[in-house]
């Protein structure tokens, strides 16, 4: 009795692991479903996302730069995203100098880049920001400039 029960036990599990091979090597994913967990997919730059992840960069650049006037996003060159726990985007940005100093605005919106050719400034970053938006939270472990 004991080898009627194991044999059909295998049996079971090997039908099952062949239709597990049958189905995994026939399965195509839909033409339009591109985003994979855990798999970087570009992102277009002008993407909402991708402009509230940029920014987010650049309020940790100005927190942790010494400067006197505070930075903001030019231009997005290039920007990933992929999903782990959230949205994680890697981004190329360019960041300029604006007229505002730091102390006095707190809305990057209403500042201009600098006029004077002696205070313009322009960087090149490298950020990362994980978003997760269900926790209203955003972290960006990396921030390189320039």
């Amino acid at each position: 009795v004991s080898e009627d029960c194991s044999s059909y036990r295998f049996r079971h599990l090997m039908c099952f692991a062949l239709m597990f091979c049958v189905v995994s090597a026939t399965y195509v994913p839909p033409p339009h479903s591109t985003t994979k967990p855990g798999f970087p997919v570009p992102m277009n730059t002008d993407n909402p996302g991708v402009r509230k992840a940029a920014r987010f960069g650049v309020y940790r650049y100005n927190n942790s730069s010494n400067d006197l006037f505070l930075f903001k996003e030019s231009q997005i060159n290039k920007a990933m995203v992929q999903i782990v726990r959230g949205l994680k985007y890697m981004l190329h940005v360019e960041i300029g100098r604006t007229i505002c100093k730091k102390r006095e605005h707190s809305s990057l919106d209403s500042c201009h880049f600098q006029k004077k050719k002696s205070l313009q400034q322009m960087l090149k970053c490298y950020f990362e920001v994980w978003i997760m938006p269900w926790l209203h939270k955003a972290y960006v472990p990396i921030a390189l400039c320039h």
